[in-house]
Formats: C-alpha cells, sequence, structure tokens
C-alpha cells in the first residue's frame, strides 16, 4: 500500500463527500492529505506543489464539479510533463459505461463509484499502487 507521508490530493465539491474520503484514507494509515473543492483549485493545488518541489502521489477527484469537471482535471493533469504519470481515481456516482470508458480513455488509473463501503475504497487503491510496482518494475 501507498506510505503513510504519501502526499495525498482529494477534489470534491462536496465537504462531507472529501470528509469520507479523508477518513478512509487515514484509516488505511495515510496522513498528508490536501483537499480542494473543485477542479480548478485542484489545479492550482497541483501547481503550487510543483513550485514547492513536493507534487502529490495520488489523486482522487470527483467527477462532476463546478468551475472544472473532474474529466477536465485528469485531461489537465495528464497533459502536463511534470505529473502526468501522477495516479488519478476517479469517484463518480455514474457507473455509466460510456463514462467509464471517456475516463479511461483520459488516462484513469481507477474508478470508484459512490457510495463506497471501505473495503471496496481500499481494494480499488490497492489495485493502483500494485500496477504502479509492476510498472516500476
Amino acid at each position: 500500500m501507498f506510505a503513510p507521508e504519501t502526499k495525498i490530493l482529494i477534489v470534491d465539491d462536496m465537504k462531507t463527500m472529501r470528509i469520507v474520503v479523508k477518513k478512509n484514507l487515514t484509516g488505511l494509515g495515510l496522513t498528508n492529505i490536501t483537499e480542494a473543492d473543485d477542479g480548478e483549485t485542484g489545479w492550482q493545488a497541483v501547481e503550487k506543489s510543483l513550485t514547492e518541489m513536493s507534487p502529490f502521489k495520488l489523486i482522487i477527484s470527483d467527477w462532476t464539479m463546478p468551475k472544472m469537471s473532474g474529466l477536465d482535471f485528469l485531461k489537465k493533469v495528464r497533459a502536463h510533463p511534470k505529473v502526468a504519470a501522477t495516479p488519478f481515481v476517479m469517484l463518480t456516482a455514474e457507473a455509466d459505461a460510456a463514462l467509464v470508458k471517456q475516463a479511461i480513455m483520459a488516462g484513469v488509473n481507477n474508478y470508484i463509484t459512490k457510495p463506497f463501503t471501505p473495503d471496496g475504497f481500499k481494494e480499488k487503491l490497492m489495485a493502483v499502487y500494485t500496477a504502479l510496482l509492476k510498472k516500476s518494475a
């Protein structure tokens, strides 16, 4: 699993959902967590982390948000050479296969449908982590 100090960004316009995601992350021993309330503020956080030479190692983002959707945020992350490989997990209430395909085509690492259980959340993060290990081997 990701190391406890892994720098993580949670992006969701619903404070309640950010709290739920953060609780699940801290339950897994992850504590270096930053929150943003939409894709635009999420992107600002990514840019700030780059200027501080301390980029995020995992992004968990909602799909449906004002100002910049999770899909647009994902595309922006994937287009930037310094953060393009950052693991990105999309959260959504939508289970539509066409939407999942859009996210996969844009380079999402995994997809979590809301509502989710702590075990389901952990399973998705483990899949992302395992895929990273295989890539770096």
